[in-house]
């Protein structure tokens, strides 16, 4: 069963020297600080958790290209889908980021697995923007919905409206850019973490969107396309409700979320959600100090293989 919003193939990266990123705390709320102390424990917690995710998201029926890092100077580099996204046709697309130490996770193996084991007609690289302070951090900066051809991003230091204009015009998607702030008055730094576009459903938070009119256009957009829209409060995405993502296992689609997102919808929610299909969920409670969640872990693939 193939559906264009759910890949049933991801890149996932095993970091050996996790920690949440100095460079990245600034703008990112959903970043916690970490007892440095027990950084060793944090490092094999880390390193055991995506091996898990791995190895369920396996046993499912999705294809996991597994990669390690063994570097001390990318700790970030376990949410790959900000530096790189797949795309039906062929394409590949390659983000300018906006902390220094992110840019380091672009790997060239990576592509190589890509070329080699899927039809890869074009990569489109973008990170030369960074030389004029542009940034697009792929799958992070935008919920791609592929069905309806539209970006969904929210504005911030890590999503330039000149670089969405770019991506958009080359990958044949329209731009739905918009704001959104917490309770206190912070711009959210990417859009996946306060909304997941799946086949049948939305989750979002729009009471974070700070412009009205733009808030009833976005609801109507994906309300119009048959999906069940799914509202989230701003404590929820605290709690990474929103960082999910539609997979296909081959027998049957599902949503992969955290343990810690899921602990955090209510008993309804669950019940909307899994009318439409189940929900899967993943340890990942370590790799979530660095203010990403399972969405951020998984870059999916939307290739056709050879």
């Amino acid at each position: 069963m193939i559906c264009p919003q759910s890949p049933s193939a991801v890149v996932m990266i095993r970091p050996h020297h996790f920690c949440p990123n100095p460079q990245t705390a600034a703008d990112n709320a959903f970043q916690k600080s970490a007892d440095m102390s027990e950084a060793q424990k944090i490092k094999q917690s880390a390193f055991d958790q995506v091996s898990g995710v791995a190895n369920k998201l396996r046993s499912l029926g999705v294809q996991v290209h597994l990669f390690e890092d063994e570097s001390q100077s990318t700790p970030d580099s376990v949410f790959p889908n900000n530096w790189f996204s797949t795309h039906t046709g062929g394409y590949v697309g390659v983000y300018p980021m906006y902390p220094e130490n992110r840019r380091l996770e672009r790997r060239l193996d990576v592509l190589s697995l890509l070329k080699q084991t899927y039809r890869v007609q074009e990569v489109v690289d973008y990170s030369g923007l960074e030389l004029d302070e542009i940034y697009l951090e792929g799958t992070g900066s935008m919920v791609l919905d592929h069905i309806e051809r539209i970006a969904y991003a929210t504005h911030s230091f890590r999503t330039s409206p000149v670089a969405l204009e770019r991506f958009c015009a080359h990958f044949n998607y329209e731009p739905m850019l918009f704001e959104a702030r917490d309770s206190s008055d912070k711009l959210i730094y990417h859009t996946n973490v306060i909304m997941c576009v799946g086949s049948d459903i939305a989750l979002i938070c729009s009471d974070m969107l700070t412009c009205e009119n733009r808030k009833q256009e976005i609801l109507q957009r994906l309300t119009q396309s048959g999906r069940t829209v799914i509202e989230l409060t701003e404590s929820q995405i605290g709690h990474f409700c929103g960082n999910a993502l539609e997979l296909n296992g081959g027998d049957q689609r599902f949503l992969a979320m955290s343990e810690t997102a899921f602990q955090a919808l209510t008993p309804e929610q669950k019940t909307r959600i899994e009318s439409k299909l189940p929900i899967e969920t993943f340890a990942v409670e370590t790799l979530e100090l660095a203010g990403g969640s399972i969405r951020c872990m998984l870059a999916g693939i939307h290739l056709t293989k050879r």
